[in-house]
């Protein structure tokens, strides 16, 4: 076996390991959720995960290596902490546990996103077309499931400011509507010309 073949190996059983663990993982998920929405992402997502498993056992196959996984160490911690997570919801309103744990889901899916695609790199390099077709297919879901999640977080996050507002905690970026007047960092020199430009065709006018 080529070293470069071996550690495409490592990495597909590294992320079958993963992907049990997730599975697993999962119903405890969907049970901790309050949100319907975020319910829903992670029974999806579920779902895909058990085929996903079929997939990297499929891929194994394909470069004529069993089955087998090894443990995933890295997973292992980030559902570790994500154990955690669900446990200090307990004591926390809907909303901040609900995001607490899109969070703690978004390790996950960054840390499977990053493993796919070095594993896709890979069986390409080494001309295995089917292995990488497999590969791209759950990427592709990986990648949807994380812009599932951010999309889901985006009403839970104005719905936890509005309660901060209400209750008079003071954001850190001012109160709701507060705009800065500084230029927003990274605006380019030419736009703040053109807003310094249109300042000071304003000022000639209002002196004539």
């Amino acid at each position: 076996m080529s070293e470069l073949k071996k550690i495409l190996v490592d990495e597909l059983q590294d992320l079958l390991s993963a992907e049990n663990q997730i599975v697993n993982a999962l119903p405890k998920m969907i049970d901790a959720a309050h949100n319907g929405k975020l319910k829903e992402v992670f029974e999806k997502h579920r779902v895909q995960t058990e085929g996903q498993i079929q997939r990297l056992n499929e891929s194994l196959q394909l470069i004529g290596e069993d089955a087998e996984s090894k443990l995933c160490k890295g997973m292992k911690g980030l559902l570790e902490e994500g154990e955690e997570t669900i446990e200090d919801g307990k004591d926390l309103d809907e909303l901040a546990a609900d995001l607490a744990l899109i969070a703690a889901a978004q390790k996950v899916e960054h840390y499977e996103i990053a493993g796919y695609g070095t594993a896709r790199t890979l069986a390409r390099q080494l001309g295995e077309r089917e292995v990488a077709v497999l590969l791209s297919h759950t990427l592709g879901e990986e990648e949807s499931a994380d812009y599932l999640l951010t999309e889901v977080t985006k009403p839970l996050l104005q719905q936890a400011l509005s309660q901060e507002a209400g209750s008079g905690i003071k954001t850190p970026w001012g109160e709701p509507g507060e705009t800065a007047s500084r230029p927003v960092a990274g605006q380019s020199k030419a736009r703040a010309a053109a807003v310094g430009g249109t300042s000071a065709t304003k000022t000639k006018k209002t002196k004539s």
